[in-house]
């Protein structure tokens, strides 16, 4: 859960939420065949049988604004640095218009290559 204070009161954003939209985002980027479970992730849906909600998605609160780290899978003989560049500023663009809270940082692992 994100929270911020504001002279209004306490706003809270779930983790959920921020997975959804930047999951979403990121599915729309030419090149992405899909998330991947990060290690943390992976261990906790071993322990549970089932898979994460916020798969490959983890949004973490600084000083500077949010820090979203997101595990990918890209398609192969594409440019990674094409796809990863349009991901860092859509992901960006979406996370700051539909919540108003600056992203310091957008760090992208790409974990595999699929053949389609």
């Amino acid at each position: 859960m994100i929270r911020l204070e504001n002279q209004y009161g306490s706003i809270g954003i779930s983790q959920e939420y921020f997975a959804n939209l930047v999951g979403k985002a990121v599915s729309e980027c030419f090149g992405v065949a899909g998330m991947v479970n990060s290690p943390t992730q992976g261990i906790r849906s071993a322990i549970s049988h089932k898979d994460a909600p916020d798969k490959g998605v983890r949004v973490r609160t600084t000083n500077n604004g949010l820090i979203v780290d997101l595990h990918i899978v890209v398609v192969y003989g594409m440019n990674i640095a094409a796809i990863v560049k349009s991901i860092v500023n859509k992901v960006r663009y979406t996370v700051e218009q539909a919540t108003g809270l600056d992203v310091a940082k957008v760090n992208v692992f790409v974990d595999s290559m699929k053949t389609e």
